[in-house]
Parts: C-alpha cells; structure tokens; sequence
C-alpha cells in the first residue's frame, strides 16, 4: 500500500509531460499542411524521445508502428515544410520557458557528424572536436540559450566548406539553395546572433570559443548591438598593454603571482571548475559607460594550461561575472552530449541539404521539451523541499 501513491504520481507526470509535447505539436503544427504529416510528424517527436538504441529511419519507423521506413523519410525530404519556420517555432518556444533577461546568455559553437563516403551534403576531410583530429565528417554551427531556468539550441548552421560551394555538381545534387554560397563559421555566427538579437531573445551576454573570438569583425559588430561578451581568443591574439602592442601569452606570463586568483568557473560533472585567474583591463574608446578586459586563466595542476579571453560589457562589471560568463561556455557541450545521447542529433540517415536541417529543427525540438520538462521538474522539486523545511520548522 505504501508504494501506491508515487505510482499514482508517476502516472500523473507521464500525463503531463504527455500535455507538454501535445502543446509543442499543436505550436508547429500549422507548419505542416497535410494531417497524415502532421501526424507524422506526433509520431516522429515521440519517436525522438523514446528509449530506443539508435533514431535511425527503420528504427523510428518501428517505434512509429510502420513497416517500412518510408514515412519518416518522406516526413524529412519529401514533404512540403520549411525548416526555417520550425527553427522560429523553437526559438520561440525556449524563450517562453527557459527566457531569463538578468541570467541569459547565447552560447555558439560547433560539433562534427563523422559520415563515410563524399554524398552527404557538406562532407569533407576537416578538423572536428568531436573525434579531437581530422576526420571525414559534416560540421555544424550551432546556437546555444541558457539562463538561469535551462538550456538548449536556438539555431543552427550547417557548415558548407569551399570545395562544395564551388561545386556546381555537388551542389545540384545534394539540393544546395542557389542562394547559399560559402560562409565561414565566424559569418555564420553573425547571421544565427542576429536572428537571436532581432528576434529580442533575452540575453545579456555573448559566448564562443577561439573560433569566433577571433573571427573577422564579430566582435566589432556585437558592439555595435549593444551585446557584451565574453570571446576566447588565442595566445598569439595582440593586447595594448603598457601603451604597446602584446600578446596575450606575453602579457599572462608577465604578470606577477600577486595578480592570481583561485575561483570557479561554475560546476561540472566532477565539482567545481577551480583554476587561477587573472583580468587587466584594456584601453576603451568608448568612454565610461563600457569597458573592455583580457581575462586569463590557467590550470592549477598544470600552471602552464592558460586560456585567454577578450571581454566586452559594463564598467562596473565584477571580474567575477565575466569568470562566470565565460564558463558558461561549457554549457553548449553538455547541450551536444544531451542532443546526441537523448535525441539521436547525430544519427540521421539523410544526405541532402533541406533532409540535414528538417532532421536538426525536429530533433532540437525535442531537445528544447526535455530541457523544459527538467526545467519545470527541478522547480516542483525545489518548491517542494522549501515546503517541507516550512512545515518542518513551523511550531506545532
């Protein structure tokens, strides 16, 4: 008798966060003309999120209740929707739950989906921090939210390196727009930020590792939004430091041990992410209201482990914040791990352009909801224990 109650809980969640992806459905629904897609596409979601070993197409199909896996094929290339207006659809539908002006931030970085063969559109031989070396694979620029409520994706970019943008043949078939044309994921950045920012996602800050921290006019133009940020950027990156140009590395190295700090950068899956950290501030042409940082920092097991940063926002703010700002960075990597583990981001079958952006807009919809359902979940539960302290300590 004792155990009834928390099965009776249980099947009362499961209804709910049932209600909660009927809500996401009906929200893209109308994006999808035919009801036989439509329903598919009820389908698909759940086929996304169910615990099977891999989301390929006949084993979505299988989940699904179809023999054959035609449907969730045709459900990616050739039914009749716009990706662009689902990925509006989760931009949205983030915002609404997980939106948080005071504690936001837009996170960007990229993550690799190792192909075999040279048919997959974008596939090529190049760096990926997936496999950590080059490898034969697709690259995509991805954009991250997270606040204070949660995170997930807001957008994405699949990555189109030189020798397929200048092929005429691979082009045509693998169905790239005659609109796009080669962008580096600098530019990419720049168009999914502005999206974002046009958008009014509720962000204070701008997150990105070395690859768009030091990438051509970024930063220029994130400060001409108005967006502060927090860029990694390589040691060899020149400062003005003591009225002359340095590099970073120069300028950390030169420091003295005084001007060292231990803090955390936020908690990981082991504990706290303690290193040393130093800031020195930069030369703003600005004037008062902004101001502008190369913060540092380095390993405290391994001393020669540094990482540099340019930092960009109010005066008056902490060094503490930009510490916090810039692990914050960390966030989109746990995104991409929950992504591919949970709702099989990296395990589509499809080659094509328009079949490569309808796969990603579905399955970082699935995403969005778990990181919704977590959101709402971890709210019950802390409202819970406050009201048991309450009780527990109310007088009888």
């Amino acid at each position: 008798m004792a155990e009834q109650p928390r099965v009776g809980a249980a099947t009362s969640a499961t209804k709910r966060w049932s209600g909660y992806l009927e809500d996401l459905h009906t929200r893209i629904a109308p994006r999808f003309r035919r009801p036989e897609v439509k329903e598919r596409l009820r389908h698909y979601l759940a086929g996304l999120l169910a615990e099977i070993r891999r989301k390929n197409s006949w084993q979505m199909a299988e989940v699904i209740g179809e023999i054959q896996p035609r449907g969730t094929q045709r459900l990616l290339g050739g039914s009749r929707w716009e990706a662009d207006g689902v990925r509006e659809d989760l931009r949205d539908y983030v915002v609404e739950h997980l939106g948080d002006q005071k504690s936001g931030v837009l996170i960007v970085d990229e993550t690799g989906f190792l192909k075999k063969g040279e048919k997959s559109v974008g596939v090529a031989r190049q760096y990926t921090g997936t496999a950590g070396k080059r490898e034969n694979c697709q690259v995509g620029v991805f954009l991250c939210y997270a606040s204070g409520e949660g995170a997930a994706f807001i957008d994405r970019a699949l990555y189109l390196p030189s020798e397929w943008a200048e092929d005429s043949a691979r082009r045509e078939e693998a169905g790239v727009p005659q609109e796009v044309r080669f962008a580096t994921k600098g530019k990419q950045a720049k168009e999914m930020l502005r999206r974002a920012i046009e958008a009014g996602v509720p962000a204070r800050w701008v997150v990105a590792d070395t690859v768009y921290g030091t990438a051509r006019g970024l930063r220029g133009w994130l400060e001409e939004q108005g967006c502060s940020y927090v860029l990694a950027v390589t040691g060899t990156h020149g400062v003005y430091h003591e009225e002359r140009q340095r590099r970073a590395r120069t300028v950390a190295k030169s420091l003295p041990q005084e001007a060292w700090f231990r803090a955390s950068a936020g908690k990981g899956s082991k504990g706290e992410r303690l290193y040393e950290w130093a800031c020195m501030p930069l030369p703003d042409p600005d004037g008062a209201e902004t101001g502008r940082w190369l913060l540092m920092r380095r390993g405290i097991d391994d001393p020669g482990e540094y990482a540099y940063y340019l930092a960009y926002g109010p005066k008056e703010t902490p060094v503490h914040e930009l510490i916090r700002v810039a692990g914050r960075r960390w966030t989109i990597e746990d995104c991409f791990e929950q992504a591919k583990g949970e709702v099989g981001l990296d395990e589509y079958e499809v080659r094509k352009w328009e079949g490569w952006h309808r796969h990603t807009a579905l399955s970082l919809l699935a995403h969005a909801y778990l990181a919704v359902v977590r959101s709402v979940a971890e709210h019950e539960e802390g409202a819970g224990k406050r009201g048991i302290s309450k009780r527990v300590s109310t007088p009888s």
